[in-house]
Parts: C-alpha cells; sequence; structure tokens
C-alpha cells in the first residue's frame, strides 16, 4: 500500500489508479458531496462519463442553464450549512455561472465551482470555447485555481473545500484542463489542513472583550444589530443567551433573518432602506450599538455622515477587512461570532431595558396604523403582496424555507414573513440578483426535503430563470411557487415614482400566460385575481404533495414602506 505522510488525524486511504475525471468525482465524495448541479459540455465531458459511474454515491441535477446550477448550488448551501457544488463546462458555460460565483462572494456562501477547460497546450490560443475564467473570476471568488495535471486535482479539491468553508465561507472555482481530465495517475485523498497564509478567524483578545463588557454594562440605551455572521458560524443559540442576559433590543439584517424567532420579545424588526420603522429610528437614538456579523453596507446605514455619531460601536466580526471599512468603532472584537459571543455573554451584566425596548414598541405602533394596517386592510380595491405574505404565515406557521427573488416582493416578504427556526430565509443580499429564486428554491429543497420550500418571486424575476421549471419537472422537486404578478419591474418603478416624476421607463411588463407556460411543465397551478380566493389557494397550495405553482395579481402601482430614501439618514425614513 502506497502511504503519504503528513500531519496527524490524516485520513489517508491506498493509492488507486484512475484518471483525472474520475479523481474529480473521487475527490468530491471523499468530502462528503453527495449532490451536485450542473450542465454539461466538451471541456467537461469526461467528468461526466466518470459521474455516470457512481449515481448511487453522487447525484447530478441537470439544470437548464449554468446560472440555475449556481443559483440552485447557492440554495442548497444556505439552507443546509454545507458547501454547494456546482460544474460547467469551459468558454460561456463558466462564464455563465459568474453572477452566482459574485452573488455567492458578497453573501458569504460557501461554494466549490468546477469547470472544465481546453487542452493544456490550447491554453492562450483563443481555441473553441476557450475563456479565461481564472481572469474572470478572481475578483468575485475567495480563491481560484487551474489544473494541468491530474496529479493536482486531490489537493485542488480538498483545498477548494477547506477554503470555501473556514472562516468568512464563500465561493471557490477550480478550473481543469481536458487532458488532466483523461490523465492517469495513482489517486490518493488527503484532508487539507491549512496553510501557514491562511488564517481563517483570529484568537478573541481578551482586553477587547473586557472593554465591549464595560460599554454594555453601562450603557442606557443601547442596541444590537445582528446579521449572517451569527447563522454562517452556527451561534444562534450563544447570541439568543447574550441579548436575554443582557437584555438589549435586536434588530437583524436582511441575511440575519431567522437566527432569532420572529416572535422573540427581544426582535424589533429589519434594519435598513426598506426596514421597520422603530429599528432604522433608533439606530440615531441608542448610547451603544453593538454589531454582530454584519458589515454596515450602505442600504443598512444610509447617509454614513449621519449615521450613529452619538453612539459607541463594538463590533464583532471574522472579518478584519469589515471593522472600520464603513463605521468607525470604539472596539472591535476579532474572531468567530459563536466564540465571541459565548466569552462576551460571561462578562455581560444581568439586565432589562423595559422603558428602552417600550420605545421601541411605541413607534412599532406608528407603523402598524401607517403602514402595515393599510397593507393588509381587507377593503382596499387590489390585493397587497403584504396580504399574501400573511395567507402564506397563517398556513405555513413559521416553519417553512421562505426563498425570495429581488424587488418589492423580497422586502415584502422578509418584512411579514414569520420564522420559527434559524436558515429558514434565503435571499439575494449583496448583490441583488433577480433570478436567483426560483433554481435557489429548487436547492434549498434537495439539500432539505422534509422541509416546506416556499418561492416567492416578482413577474420580472420569475422570467429570467424560468426555464429552471424544467429542472423542476424533471427532478419532481416538489417546491411551492408563488409569483406576486404586478405587470411591472416593481421597485425600479416606485423609484420612477417618488424620484423621477413618475416616467416609468422601461418598467411596464407585457407578460405571457404563465399559466399555460407553468402547465406545460406538468406542474399544478392556479391564478388569483380577487382577494375572496386567496386563502383557499394558498391552502391548496401547501396541501399539494408536489410542485405548485400559485400566481397572484397584485397592485400594480402600490409601494413598500417604510422607506429610507437614497442619501437619507435613517432617522428620515418614511411612512408614506
Amino acid at each position: 500500500m502506497k502511504t503519504l505522510e503528513i500531519e496527524s488525524k490524516l485520513v489517508v486511504k491506498e493509492a488507486k489508479s484512475m484518471s483525472g475525471a474520475q479523481a474529480v468525482v473521487q475527490a468530491l465524495i471523499d468530502e462528503g458531496t453527495d449532490l451536485m448541479f450542473g450542465y454539461p459540455g466538451g471541456a467537461i465531458m469526461p467528468v461526466y462519463n466518470a459521474l455516470y459511474d457512481v449515481e448511487d454515491k453522487l447525484h447530478h441535477v441537470l439544470t437548464r442553464h449554468e446560472q440555475g446550477a449556481v443559483h440552485a448550488a447557492q440554495g442548497y448551501a444556505r439552507a443546509t450549512g454545507k458547501v454547494g457544488v456546482c460544474i460547467a463546462t469551459s468558454g460561456p458555460g463558466a462564464t455563465n455561472l459568474i453572477t452566482g460565483i459574485a452573488d455567492a462572494q458578497i453573501d458569504s456562501t460557501p461554494l466549490v465551482c468546477i469547470t472544465g477547460q481546453v487542452h493544456s497546450h490550447l491554453l492562450g490560443t483563443d481555441a473553441f470555447q476557450e475563456t479565461d475564467v481564472i481572469g474572470i473570476s478572481m475578483p468575485v471568488t475567495k480563491w481560484n485555481y487551474q489544473v494541468t495535471k491530474a496529479e493536482e486535482i486531490p489537493m485542488a479539491i480538498a483545498k477548494a473545500f477547506y477554503i470555501a468553508r473556514s472562516g468568512k465561507p464563500g465561493p471557490v472555482l477550480v478550473d481543469i484542463t481536458k487532458d488532466a481530465q483523461f490523465e492517469m495517475f495513482d489517486y490518493q485523498y488527503k484532508e487539507f489542513k491549512g496553510m501557514r497564509s491562511y488564517l481563517p478567524k483570529s484568537e478573541l483578545d481578551e482586553s477587547c472583550l473586557v472593554t465591549a463588557a464595560k460599554l454594555i454594562n453601562s450603557a442606557k440605551k443601547p442596541f444590537v444589530l445582528f446579521g449572517q455572521g451569527v447563522v454562517l458560524s452556527k451561534a444562534e443559540k450563544e447570541f439568543k443567551a447574550f441579548i436575554e442576559k443582557s437584555g438589549i433590543p435586536s434588530a437583524w439584517t436582511i441575511l440575519g433573518l431567522s437566527a432569532l424567532e420572529s416572535d422573540h420579545y427581544l426582535n424589533v424588526g429589519m434594519l435598513g432602506m426598506h426596514g421597520n420603522y422603530a429599528p432604522n429610528k433608533m439606530t440615531n437614538e441608542c448610547d451603544v450599538l453593538i454589531a454582530v456579523g454584519m458589515r454596515f453596507d450602505d442600504r443598512v446605514t444610509g447617509d454614513l455622515s449621519r449615521y450613529a455619531k452619538q453612539a459607541k460601536v463594538i463590533h464583532l466580526e471574522i472579518d478584519p477587512a469589515e471593522i472600520d471599512k464603513n463605521v468607525k468603532t470604539e472596539v472591535a472584537v476579532l474572531g468567530d461570532a459563536k466564540d465571541s459571543l459565548l466569552a462576551l455573554t460571561k462578562l455581560v451584566d444581568k439586565k432589562q431595558h423595559d422603558d428602552w425596548l417600550r420605545a421601541f414598541r411605541d413607534l412599532e405602533q406608528e407603523e402598524l396604523k401607517i403602514v402595515i394596517n393599510e397593507e393588509l386592510n381587507p377593503s382596499t380595491p387590489v390585493l397587497s403582496m403584504g396580504e399574501v405574505i400573511n395567507s402564506v404565515n397563517q398556513v405555513s406557521k413559521g416553519d417553512a424555507i421562505v426563498v425570495t427573488d429581488v424587488g418589492q416582493h423580497q422586502m415584502v416578504a422578509c418584512r411579514y414573513s414569520k420564522f420559527n427556526e434559524t436558515r429558514s430565509m434565503i435571499t439575494s443580499g449583496g448583490l441583488g440578483t433577480m433570478g436567483f429564486c426560483l433554481p435557489a428554491a429548487i436547492g434549498a429543497k434537495m439539500g432539505m426535503p422534509n422541509k416546506e420550500v416556499i418561492a416567492v418571486i416578482g413577474d420580472g424575476g420569475f422570467q429570467m430563470t424560468i426555464q429552471e421549471l424544467g429542472t423542476i419537472f424533471q427532478s419532481k422537486t416538489p417546491v411551492k411557487i408563488v409569483v406576486l404578478n404586478n405587470e411591472f419591474l416593481g421597485m425600479v418603478r416606485q423609484w420612477q415614482e417618488l424620484f423621477f416624476d413618475k416616467r416609468y421607463a422601461s418598467t411596464t411588463m407585457v407578460n405571457p400566460d404563465f399559466q399555460a407556460i407553468v402547465k406545460g411543465y406538468g406542474i399544478e397551478t392556479c391564478k388569483v385575481t380577487k382577494r375572496e380566493e386567496l386563502n383557499l389557494a394558498v391552502s391548496k397550495m401547501m396541501d399539494h404533495e408536489g410542485a405548485y405553482f400559485l400566481e397572484v395579481k397584485v397592485g400594480k402601482e402600490n409601494n413598500v414602506f417604510p422607506m429610507v430614501p437614497t442619501g437619507a439618514s435613517v432617522s428620515e425614513i418614511r411612512l408614506k
């Protein structure tokens, strides 16, 4: 038996002669992959040939477009917490992955993307379907690598998984030339343990923890903002223990949604441009602001020159590059959120901030009166998006995974959906990718088959990846699809109404017959045009065993409020 001597705890397997293509497949299996998404082509065909022999161990889902494959891998990763895997051929196949890779990079989603490449002797010759995918993907990957020799494959893939899942997660890409896929060599798997140049997380600094605890303990109006870092570090339990001991009101970014159950007494709602009234207003009223696993992006902060200037900011963050990038901190606690919260909770005092929390609830009542009651008003002439989400809540009871696309429906779904468990909201946050939802919902459902998965999509985003209905049809994936049809690119139209004198340039949608299209894919379907039809239709959808498509006609020119206008302070959030 051939062995490879490396550090302790190494899993060593007997060397076996195989092709590079077979090695790709075996390495994925050795890394624990059992599901992947992709689309075949010439430069990756040897790997697909190898996949044919291991269908019982590694299931491949044929999507209808490479963008569908990468978004499905994202949905799988976000729902399960595992590394998502997708595969494509060279040239256009590889470039079609780029949007999803960029989305995964900014939203910290762990992906391993494998692309085929032309023969190594043709690199740089503008050969058929040759593209410099390494150069193209470099700005939007955590790491990428081009394999030209079969013997590089096991280590490249092991390293890819390690980098994708460790520290702040993200996408990696491994590009493999066709000759490397054909080449024979002695395969041996070894688990990747790390490298000197890459430190996934920092050691906790005790002095920073002590300083942070002193600020929190002396605060009169403390406020917690939490993001996806809580989810990525599996720190939901530690986060809840921290806020319950310290008694601090807590608000979430859209990627932090569901890390804390919706009905928790310290959950005060959503931050940002279309977030809730109270958390936005109170950001500029608090005296200590504790940010946990979030990056102070522009949609949360509004005008940075007027953001939380009165507050001392504590930032718990795994990525040093995020510290002081947008908001100046009083103290930064570098490290994994789970470790940081566990250590910090031991140092904070047991407290309640009843008067301060009551101030949030008073502002909630203003939003309820001016916005929410109007949104859910059954006497208005047309259905609203909020009514649809509210109806879904009544049936799902907070136990479903909700996947959204991007636009007005996304903000409404985030505002009104209720969740009992973590990893229940999957949406495109930082990149805002229209077309994300349908394939991401497929991946989420395949990753979590025992959970109900509901895709909430606008009529615009639906048509960007509508071909993935074919993936649902072929794979028999029982996703529930809700299209909120307002015959507009709704969010852009809202901005045109408010800031461009209602000049609706290229935002009117002349839509096809969605019902006929969906029926063509063998999916049960229903269309709702009247309020009295809604609840029965939603119940029927949720009771149906297979995939289901529900189209709901909603108000064409309804707007999403509250809203922080671009360039405004969060204190200037508008209720109407």
